[in-house]
């Protein structure tokens, strides 16, 4: 049964549709072919570099050897003297030259003329190469330079006359062989080792591959390859936390979203233990054969949801989620319920006027009821007035549904004068209105709190500088209990009671992925919470 399982896996699994490659035991033998090659380069270059200095190195100290010597032959430097320095400077050089068995020897006069050659066409001629400097500064050197001859190892030294002045340049150059006919010499040397590396690659190609394939359940690589990115794909994709746990109580693998609640770095597949990554869970009893769906379950001071499955081969796949995200999007649709409630509570001022102003108009007190409507004209007025400097659409909706709900609640609800947001802030419109919408609706229910035939007042400034937007809510209730303090930004912080302390973490949240900051003081009796926001980019 194992068997027919294993010849059946290659054709469940399909291949990627790439174009054709080759098989496994032609790509190791080129591999192996690769590697050899490689390495016979890298002995080639080694070679060739280590003949090439050792050719330099010996030739360089033989050169200047032969030219210090000819610049200390008194005839030389006395020739320097004679009207025509190069009728006895130039034989006696060349026949130094054919005794010593170099290349070429060169004399030139202080200004760098060719005084000795082995072409006589060359001579009067100025020297070349470039090298020239040095020796006639009084210095010899060893030089690599291409004269009229070629490529050439130079000894070059001064000669100076008996007050010790330079008269002129002794250059002895030796021609070097091509780089090409080492590297020539190197390769025909290390052509039978490499038919044997070759041998070897093919040889052992064959074994390796035929083991693996046995290995691999017949599967090609790029099968395998598929299967795992899949896998690890699946794996990353997931907001759940998943954990696959061993009969031993040890964390044999799991996704960066488990990795990244239980505070476990990368390599701990297979090398921590269950007890110590989540201690919580390893006492539950929650790993059992039977399935596990949904048990609240703590991971340290985190809430989680869990879900157990048992494997056939004795293993336990773990599945947790922050019960706080849950909560997150209770939190937006419950911000979805506000909106319905804003338009209700519109609607139903709407539907009371309209009562009011039928009433009126039936008992014919048509006077009444067109100053009921200038009224109410008005005051839409002055609402639309103050909202048309928000040029952010979905923000000043926001606005003008929470004063039709402050109005509902008897709450005096104002937009400071001079408040204003251009529209560039419409990329963030979404944020803007979950901090405004919860911090409104936190001072809405703040001032529900004072006692009945107490003004209730609840105020916002919205306004920008070049630091960015500034944000305030302002409300007379009776402000955060000392007993909170800062704490009251954090996740289920609430002085309202269980279940609640979601709003503010989540403007703490969205204020600060927007580069900015949210704090709270009291001011004049009044409760601020203010919000600074970086300008956004262009």
């Amino acid at each position: 049964m194992r068997a027919a399982h294993r010849q059946a896996l290659p054709h469940r699994v399909p291949r990627p549709q790439s174009r054709a490659r080759l098989g496994i035991q032609t790509r190791l033998f080129l591999w192996q072919v690769s590697l050899f090659s490689s390495l016979m380069l890298i002995l080639v270059g080694i070679q060739v570099y280590t003949l090439y200095q050792s050719v330099r190195k010996e030739y360089g100290q033989r050169a200047l050897l032969i030219s210090r010597t000819v610049a200390q032959i008194p005839s030389l430097i006395e020739a320097f003297d004679h009207p025509d320095p190069s009728r006895v400077i130039n034989p006696l050089a060349n026949r130094i030259r054919a005794q010593v068995g170099a290349d070429y020897i060169v004399v030139g006069d202080h200004r760098g003329i060719r005084l000795a050659h082995p072409l006589p066409d060359r001579l009067g001629k100025p020297m070349v190469g470039g090298d020239n400097h040095e020796p006639l500064a009084g210095r010899e050197i060893i030089s690599l330079a291409t004269g009229s001859m070629g490529t050439a190892i130079r000894g070059k030294v001064p000669i100076f006359d008996a007050a010790g002045r330079v008269r002129g340049v002794v250059s002895t150059g030796y021609l070097l062989p091509t780089l090409q006919s080492l590297a020539r010499r190197v390769i025909l040397g290390l052509l039978p080792w490499y038919g044997l590396g070759l041998g070897f690659a093919l040889l052992s190609s064959i074994w390796l591959s035929r083991r693996i394939k046995r290995e691999m359940l017949n599967l090609e690589p790029e099968q395998i390859a598929a299967l795992v990115l899949q896998h690890q794909s699946v794996l990353e994709a997931l907001q759940e936390g998943v954990l696959v746990v061993n009969a031993k109580g040890q964390v044999e693998l799991a996704n960066p979203r488990a990795l990244q609640m239980l505070g476990l770095p990368p390599e701990t597949q297979g090398r921590y233990a269950l007890q110590e990554a989540w201690p919580e869970l390893y006492h539950s009893g929650l790993l059992k054969d039977s399935p596990v769906a949904n048990a609240p379950l703590r991971l340290g001071s985190l809430p989680v949801l869990v879900g157990v499955i048992r494997m056939s081969n004795g293993q336990w796949v773990v599945t947790f989620r922050d019960r706080a995200e849950i909560m997150q999007m209770a939190e937006e649709l419950t911000q979805t319920k506000r909106y319905a409630d804003l338009l209700r509570a519109q609607n139903h001022e709407f539907m009371n006027r309209l009562h009011t102003i039928a009433g009126l108009i039936q008992l014919e007190q048509s006077g009444e009821a067109l100053a009921l409507i200038r009224g109410e004209v008005a005051q839409t007025r002055v609402v639309r007035s103050l909202i048309s400097s928000i040029e952010v659409p979905r923000l000043a909706a926001l606005l003008i549904g929470k004063y039709e709900r402050a109005k509902e609640l008897g709450i005096r609800f104002e937009l400071e004068t001079g408040s204003s947001l251009q529209a560039g802030w419409e990329r963030v419109s979404e944020s803007l209105e979950l901090i405004v919408g919860n911090l409104v609706e936190n001072a809405f229910e703040a001032v529900q709190a004072l006692p009945v035939g107490t003004s209730r007042q609840v105020s916002v400034m919205i306004g920008e500088d070049p630091e960015g937007l500034q944000l305030e809510v302002r409300d007379n209730g009776p402000g955060v209990p000392e007993t909170l303090g800062s704490r009251v930004f954090e996740r289920g912080v609430s002085s309202k009671g269980r279940g609640r302390g979601l709003g503010l973490y989540l403007v703490k949240q969205q204020a600060e992925g927007l580069g900015g900051q949210v704090r709270y003081f009291r001011r004049g009796g009044l409760t601020v919470f203010q919000v600074s926001l970086p300008p956004i980019g262009d």
